[in-house]
């Protein structure tokens, strides 16, 4: 198992608006793609955030930049509700893009029907290591080209909270997470920080002005989740100008 990296530079863009913020998101997670001529893996994450990103995807002029033969599409973390319900993460986006577009075992979901998020996190943890295709993590070669990443109002991540002891987890890939520390208090199945960092690029994004505060305490606090959470490769916080601020 790789460390996971220590806090190190953010490289930070920022946009005008969440449209200009979408499509910024959606050149890098192109160029990332066009990067890898072999099998390409995206982590998505949930929540408001990536929406309007993944609403790119799904219109001609981005859906025909991909090449979805080769392209592998999972979930950094999972509310544990069933797929119909409409707090699920994974069926968002394949509500919105994947469904039309992506081969059908190339879309990997938490299995939110398992018995317990514990038994869906070791499901999911045993999907990632057949994919990966070891159980170790090399640093040579990273899991994912790109993981998108959110941040919850109270600086988590994924769903890595403040202080819960999921965040120091250092052997498992991918654990159960009883209750979620936000809204909706429902129980989760996260990836923790080794796998998330094994990653080309980890890109952050971060519209509203609702934003706006919590990114002022990531420039205060390094121990919340989000700003522990970073890359071995590049690490990129995006925003829009609302919630920046002046």
């Amino acid at each position: 198992m790789i460390a996971v990296p220590s806090p190190a530079t953010v490289e930070r863009i920022v946009v005008s608006d969440p449209i200009a913020l979408a499509t910024t998101a959606a050149e890098r997670m192109l160029a990332r793609i066009d990067a890898n001529r072999g099998r390409i893996a995206i982590c998505l994450t949930g929540g408001s955030s990536p929406q309007q990103l993944y609403r790119l995807l799904a219109t001609d002029r981005w859906s025909k930049r991909v090449p979805w033969d080769r392209t592998h599409w999972f979930i950094s973390d999972e509310r544990f509700v069933p797929p119909s319900d409409s707090r699920n993460n994974m069926a968002a986006a394949r509500d919105i893009f994947l469904d039309r577009f992506a081969p059908k075992d190339h879309v990997h979901p938490i299995r939110t029907g398992a018995g317990d998020p514990e038994q869906a996190a070791n499901l999911y943890e045993a999907e990632l290591q057949a994919f990966y295709g070891a159980a170790d993590l090399d640093p040579a070669r990273p899991l994912f080209d790109l993981v998108l990443m959110g941040i919850g109002p109270d600086g988590h991540t994924a769903s890595l909270f403040p202080g819960y002891p999921e965040l120091d987890e250092r052997k498992r890939w991918v654990v159960g997470v009883p209750q979620a520390h936000v809204e909706p208090f429902v129980p989760r199945v996260t990836l923790t920080l080794p796998p998330l960092a094994s990653c080309r690029e980890m890109l952050f994004e971060a519209a509203g002005r609702e934003k706006r505060s919590i990114l002022a305490r990531l420039s205060q606090d390094e121990s919340l989740p989000a700003n522990r959470a970073r890359s071995i490769g590049e690490t990129v916080l995006l925003a829009d100008q609302a919630a920046i601020g002046e």
